[in-house]
């Protein structure tokens, strides 16, 4: 496979992921699961920035992956580096939009789930949990997009107690769209292969 379609579907995919984040989740303080979700938990208890905070939670794991699977870790730092630097550069899209409340969860959940389904298809990842998903997936054969789903599901049930109950259950919403659209996307090559 050539580098265009892997470029592009690390450009297109991070900016799916940032844009879904900031334009949907932000603004209502709902939550992704995985990493995303955990870095959202630091901005909206400590006002930390998402994106740097990602960078320092997923360090153990792409440790991890350095040194039991060196390939899957450079496959993965593109995504993980551009997704995470571009939630905080687009970080004033929260501004912009203001729909109902279970819009910012759908489109949110779809975007997000777009953007890390388009890397999936091409090998690549935004690291943190779908990394470490990935790898689980590699090992017992379970789908990435169920198993970022299940991680998602744990990380957003510890976030109950800074987002409130209400807001939980929108971010339910959210993470359904994400593996939904995750499945969906992680099986086609829209870039194509040469």
């Amino acid at each position: 496979m050539s580098l265009l379609p892997k470029t592009l579907a690390v450009v297109s995919g991070s900016l799916a992921v940032a844009v879904g984040v900031d334009l949907f989740l932000v603004p209502y303080k709902l939550l992704d699961g995985g990493m995303i979700g955990i870095g959202l938990l630091m901005k909206y208890f400590f006002g930390f920035k998402p994106g740097i905070s990602i960078i320092f939670a997923s360090l153990p794991i792409f440790l991890f992956a350095f040194l039991h699977q060196k390939s899957l870790f450079l496959r993965s730092v593109a995504g993980f580096l551009i997704s995470s630097y571009l939630i905080d550069v687009l970080s004033p899209l929260s501004e912009l939009l203001s729909l109902p409340i279970m819009l910012h969860a759908i489109y949110g959940g779809a975007l997000i789930g777009t953007g890390i389904g388009l890397m999936l298809a091409y090998g690549i990842n935004t690291g943190g949990t779908d990394l470490l998903a990935f790898m689980l997936s590699m090992r017992n054969g379970i789908p990435t997009a169920v198993l970022i789903f299940v991680i998602d599901f744990i990380v957003l049930l510890t976030g109950i107690s800074v987002i409130g109950t209400q807001r939980t259950l929108y971010s339910m919403v959210t993470i359904f769209f994400v593996a939904a659209f995750t499945y969906y996307f992680s099986n086609r090559q829209v870039f194509g292969a040469a």
